[in-house]
């Protein structure tokens, strides 16, 4: 797997692979978030919770729009729905002969 989009599906595979990430990820499918209401949630420090949504970022998984002082971050479906078609497509088109 050399290829740039099989290192994104890779990434994104990661990303979500982590308990606290994939928990992030199921809360912001029910909408937007802020780091605030998402460390209730998961009842997890600020700075855990923004690290992880780090991660989650730079996988393309999710957006943040800053408003004010709070950041709001938003799932990325169109992403994700891809994610399992992608992933497939990968491992298909480059399996081992």
């Amino acid at each position: 797997m050399t290829t740039r989009s099989a290192v994104t599906v890779l990434d994104q595979v990661k990303a979500l692979a982590h308990e606290i990430r994939y928990d992030l990820v199921r809360h912001l499918a029910q909408g937007e978030r802020c780091v605030c209401d998402l460390g209730d949630l998961l009842n997890l420090p600020q700075p855990t919770v923004s690290y992880h949504l780090g991660i989650l970022r730079d996988a393309e998984l999710i957006t943040a729009d800053q408003r004010g002082k709070n950041v709001y971050y938003v799932l990325r479906q169109q992403q994700l729905f891809g994610l399992g078609g992608a992933l497939l497509t990968e491992l298909f088109t480059s399996a081992p002969n």
